[in-house]
């Protein structure tokens, strides 16, 4: 559902989820600085605890911000979905089947199947676009960035590429330096995985 990318200093995965089900309950993905009104606005009707506009744009990484969110949010966030606290709610999903392990069946492409040169294209929604040209040694160059926090000229490190999955990054180098952690399609995953060309 929801494709914001998330805050990097606060992507446990439980934080994830929490916000995955929030969008599910709320049946509408959070994506502009209307929707964040918007649910703002229902929250506080439907729970009685207010959590401003800004602090949901941080959480849901509408902007960037490097403040970790306050245990006050995530109790108001589990509460909206039936969870008395964050701490109930990780106890919960922990035993849940959202947990479980399981096989799947997807496209993919892997990074030991690429020869240097090759061209790749990945996306995920609303309309983020990446054109990556394959260096070997499982690292991608960005030559070509749209709509997204990923800019040309970065480089980051990957095993494969999965349709309908997140792709989670350790880090992007980017001008000798390597950022923080990174979620490309958190929820829904890539919308499209294309190779481009054979390379060498």
């Amino acid at each position: 559902m929801f494709s914001i990318i998330p805050n990097m200093n606060i992507h446990k995965p439980e934080i994830i989820e929490l916000l995955s089900f929030v969008e599910q309950k709320y049946q509408k993905n959070l994506q502009t600085s209307t929707d964040f009104d918007e649910f703002s606005f229902h929250l506080k009707k439907e729970t009685g605890e207010q959590i401003s506009t800004s602090t949901l744009k941080r959480l849901w990484g509408y902007v960037n911000d490097s403040h970790t969110p306050r245990q006050q949010t995530l109790d108001t966030l589990s509460r909206y979905i039936g969870h008395d606290y964050f701490r109930t709610f990780c106890s919960w999903l922990k035993s849940s089947a959202a947990y479980n392990s399981s096989f799947f069946t997807t496209k993919q492409i892997l990074s030991t199947e690429l020869l240097p040169g090759q061209e790749v294209e990945i996306g995920w929604a609303p309309n983020r676009y990446l054109r990556l040209q394959y260096q070997g040694n499982g690292i991608f160059l960005i030559t070509e960035a749209l709509q997204s926090k990923l800019q040309k000229g970065d480089s980051f490190e990957a095993s494969a590429f999965l349709l309908k999955q997140p792709l989670f990054l350790p880090y992007i180098l980017r001008d000798g330096n390597k950022t923080s952690p990174f979620i490309a399609g958190r929820n829904g995953g890539l919308t499209l995985i294309n190779q481009l060309s054979h390379g060498e």
